[in-house]
């Protein structure tokens, strides 16, 4: 299967943003857009196999880098919160689909926080000019005071992170904006020691059908399981190819 990078540049308010668009050779492709985990990266390890499975089944892919991560610009700690995480999507989106390199054909990917992300964004996504076919989360949390393993300490991409880090920027319950999602496909494993797995049921009870979740048992968050990860990447792909094939009889 031939398939095209492109190095894709974006603002997002005032930040430069970073990523890449896979294309596959195709007209005008249906389009996933991810979001990365809080300290993850477009590099992340979901988001580049995704990147591979979805262009193989004719399915564009753009990951990128939230402000403060990765290649874009920003300060993690300055410049991280759930609703600047949705305005990088959205603005993502926008640019995205502005290139008129794939169809309006949408859906959203998110792990951890970009699950969050996804949620969040999700009822001005419906607002906008495109169609809004589905999404695949992995770990998200939907109510951030359950998380139980906050990571304060520092790592090789940012320095220690205070306590107040989480309770001026993190803090949020987002379980009613959960009512919006539709054709949503939900990943969680039931000994994630981060995001309690309540956190999956939580959001599958509220979303509407159709709707799929699949608890990995004794699944980490990480997902570190070469069987779970297996199991994710191919019942993501069938389930964006659903939710795409879906669309186009509808509209068709």
């Amino acid at each position: 299967m031939k398939k095209s990078c492109h190095h894709i540049e974006f603002i997002s308010q005032r930040f430069l943003l970073k990523g890449i668009l896979h294309l596959p050779k195709v007209k005008n492709p249906p389009l996933v857009v991810g979001s990365h985990g809080l300290e993850g990266s477009k590099t992340s390890a979901k988001q580049k196999v995704l990147s591979e499975l979805l262009v193989q089944n004719n399915i564009a892919f753009f990951r990128f880098d939230h402000r403060g991560c990765g290649e874009s610009q920003g300060d993690f700690i300055k410049d991280t919160s759930l609703e600047k995480r949705t305005c990088d999507l959205i603005n993502a989106v926008q640019h995205i689909l502005s290139l008129k390199k794939t169809s309006q054909n949408l859906a959203v990917f998110g792990s951890s926080l970009g699950g969050s992300t996804c949620i969040n964004a999700w009822e001005k996504l419906l607002k906008m000019d495109l169609n809004l076919c589905g999404a695949v989360l992995c770990s998200a949390p939907v109510k951030s005071r359950t998380i139980e393993n906050i990571p304060l300490d520092a790592n090789g991409n940012r320095p220690a992170l205070p306590l107040s880090f989480f309770k001026d920027n993190l803090l949020f319950n987002i379980k009613e904006k959960a009512q919006n999602l539709s054709n949503v496909m939900i990943f969680h494993g039931d000994a994630d020691q981060v995001v309690p797995v309540s956190n999956a049921y939580d959001i599958y009870d509220a979303a509407k059908e159709p709707k799929q979740l699949i608890i990995h048992k004794n699944g980490d968050h990480q997902m570190t399981s070469k069987k779970d990860q297996i199991q994710f990447e191919t019942e993501s792909v069938a389930w964006f190819l659903s939710c795409f094939k879906n669309r186009n009889q509808m509209t068709s």
